[in-house]
C-alpha cells in the first residue's frame, strides 16, 4: 500500500499547517501565500495538490546521509534547480555555470540540508507553473516558504524513515 502524508493550513495562520503521517501530527510552513491552486511561477504558494515524493538531496559535508527508502544524492556546490521559465532546463536540477534564474542547493543556511523533491510540474512540465516545490527543513518559527513544505530537522528525519518510493503528500484546505 502506498504510503500517504497529509497537509492541512492552520486555523490561525494559512501560511503554517499540520503534516499528518499516521497518527503523528507534524507542524510545518507553507507558502507565504499559503495554499492556492492556480499555481505559477513567484506566487509563493504551496500547491493545492497531491504531489509524490521524487528523491532528495542532504548536505553531506554537514549530516549523515538520512535514513529513509527515497533515492538520496548528497549535494554539491555546484548543483542548482533552474526557476526561469524560458530556460530549457526550467524546474529542473542542473549544474553550474548556468546563465539562468536559479537556485542553489547548497545554501548558506539550513534549509536545504535535508531536501526533497515532488512532483510538481515534472512529470508534466509547464512553463510559469511553479518550479522548485520542496519538502525541506523550516526556518526557525516555521516561517513562510516560497511555496514549500517545510519542517523541523527532526521532524524531517522522522518523515524521511517513514517515506519511500510512491510517497504520496496530500495538500488540502
Amino acid at each position: 500500500m502506498m504510503k500517504r502524508f497529509d497537509v492541512r493550513p492552520s486555523a490561525l495562520d494559512r501560511r503554517k499547517g499540520l503534516l499528518r503521517i499516521g497518527p503523528l501530527m507534524l507542524p510545518c510552513a507553507l507558502g507565504r501565500a499559503g495554499i492556492g491552486s492556480l499555481k505559477r511561477e513567484g506566487d509563493g504558494q504551496t500547491p493545492l495538490a497531491p504531489m509524490r515524493l521524487l528523491y532528495g538531496f542532504w548536505r553531506s559535508d554537514r549530516l549523515a546521509r538520512p535514513r529513509t527508502r527515497l533515492p538520496m544524492m548528497p549535494a554539491h556546490a555546484a548543483m542548482v534547480w533552474c526557476d526561469d521559465p524560458r530556460s530549457p532546463v526550467y524546474n529542473r536540477l542542473s549544474r553550474l555555470p548556468l546563465a539562468a534564474s536559479h537556485e542553489a542547493m547548497c545554501r548558506s543556511d539550513e534549509l536545504y540540508d535535508i531536501c526533497i523533491v515532488m512532483d510538481w510540474n515534472i512529470s508534466s512540465r509547464r512553463r510559469g507553473g511553479g518550479s522548485a516545490i520542496f519538502l525541506h527543513v523550516a526556518r526557525p518559527g516555521y516561517k513562510p516558504t516560497e511555496g514549500c513544505i517545510a519542517v523541523s530537522a527532526k521532524d524531517m528525519r522522522r518523515l524521511l524513515a517513514a517515506a519511500e518510493t510512491g510517497t504520496m503528500i496530500h495538500v488540502k484546505t
